[in-house]
């Protein structure tokens, strides 16, 4: 099995979002899968030109020359990871600009899907699954509303399956170091390898394992008096150096 992952963070390898990916991704590999972590800030990704030229010239290839060529051939893998943090809402502007630029796996015309949706047929027959792993700062499961019908309407679009989320609220403690915290971020690194894990020998995370990850690492009350306890003291600094 072949999973790639696809992280669309601005800060690469020093946001919290590689660190659920690093470990989600050491659990499948620890399973017998085949990872891959591509970190897409690190990729000269162009911005779509919207000239159909991948549709009606040159049909499945895109006529802009960067990275995005080798990054669609990525799609062979078994299982796709999207993982972004969670910014206004949505995805980075980075994976949205990626996201764009896959349509060169659909066709042209225009069909419909089972029920009566219009959509572009995908123009390869292999699907890889589909995970999603995403990150914000605010407390609260509700933020994710956005990314849980993004990827259903790209699993409908690539006529894929969704094979598991994982949505991690107040992420900014990921990257903490206290010694108090160290503790609960064992654990739940822990549980993002069981995750991975799980899904490769069992096709699927499990619901106990699931609802362990949505459980905040700390109280929430806790959580935001630390947050804005560290944005005070950044701000003050700002206002000395003034």
């Amino acid at each position: 099995m072949k999973i790639v992952a696809f992280n669309g963070s601005p800060r690469g390898a020093a946001g919290n979002t590689h660190i659920m990916v690093e470990n989600f991704l050491a659990g499948a590999a620890a399973a017998g899968a085949e990872t891959e972590n591509i970190l897409l800030v690190d990729k000269k990704i162009g911005h779509c030109k919207g000239c159909f030229a991948c549709w009606l010239k040159t049909p499945g290839k895109c006529v802009i020359k960067d990275d995005m060529q080798e990054l669609l051939e990525k799609f062979s893998a078994d299982i796709i990871v999207f993982a972004t943090p969670l910014y206004v809402d949505n995805v980075t502007g980075i994976m949205k600009n990626f996201m764009d630029r896959m349509i060169p796996r659909l066709e042209a015309h225009i069909g419909k899907d089972e029920n009566g949706e219009c959509k572009h047929p995908v123009r390869t027959g292999h699907m890889p699954g589909l995970v999603l792993i995403s990150n914000c700062g605010f407390t609260g499961m509700e933020h994710f509303q956005v990314l849980e019908l993004l990827i259903r309407r790209i699993a409908r679009n690539m006529g894929s399956e969704i094979l598991a989320e994982v949505y991690r609220d107040g992420g900014g403690i990921l990257e903490s170091n206290m010694l108090l915290l160290k503790p609960f971020l064992m654990h739940y690194k822990k549980l993002l390898r069981k995750a991975g894990e799980e899904l490769v020998i069992d096709g699927r995370i499990s619901d106990k394992t699931q609802s362990k990850l949505e459980k905040p690492i700390v109280p929430p009350e806790q959580y935001l008096k630390t947050a804005n306890k560290f944005f005070a003291e950044e701000l003050q600094k700002l206002e000395i150096t003034e």
